[in-house]
């Protein structure tokens, strides 16, 4: 049954010019992108998206470099979406990710680590409202 997924193409990867070979990556993996936009965030609109993990030692640094140039967004459709995109990403960790991940390929450090893919269906619900408009589903 096809099911969606958010994605986010982190600052780091956008800064290195890996966007387009990570959404090469994502369409090759059978991926089909429903929704599409490049924008910045303020870091209180970063906060508010992270705001799960707002008791954690990490969520200042996160937010302040989820907010510190351009992402992009993602809307993802296949069967399977979420744990086909988190096996495709790879570990949090690059240097635990398996060859051929998006994070092994791409990603610098556990911080700045390419990409974002949420991790449940009300995660992926919750994080798509975030960012897109209904409308803007296509």
């Amino acid at each position: 049954m096809s099911q969606r997924t958010f994605s986010i193409i982190k600052p780091d990867a956008m800064r290195k010019g890996h966007t387009g070979a990570i959404l090469a990556d994502i369409e090759k993996a059978g991926f089909r992108i429903v929704a599409i936009k490049k924008l910045s965030i303020s870091k209180p609109q970063a906060e508010g998206f992270y705001y799960v993990h707002k008791e954690r030692p990490f969520f200042d640094s996160l937010t302040t470099f989820m907010s510190s140039g351009p992402i992009v967004a993602l809307v993802l459709e296949k069967d399977n979406a979420i744990g086909d995109l988190r096996k495709l990403m790879g570990a949090t960790n690059p240097a635990n990710a398996e060859e051929g991940t998006i994070r092994k390929r791409y990603a610098g450090s556990i911080e700045e680590n390419a990409i974002h893919g949420s991790d449940a269906a009300e995660t992926a619900q919750f994080e798509i409202g975030f960012f897109f408009a209904g409308h803007e589903l296509v």
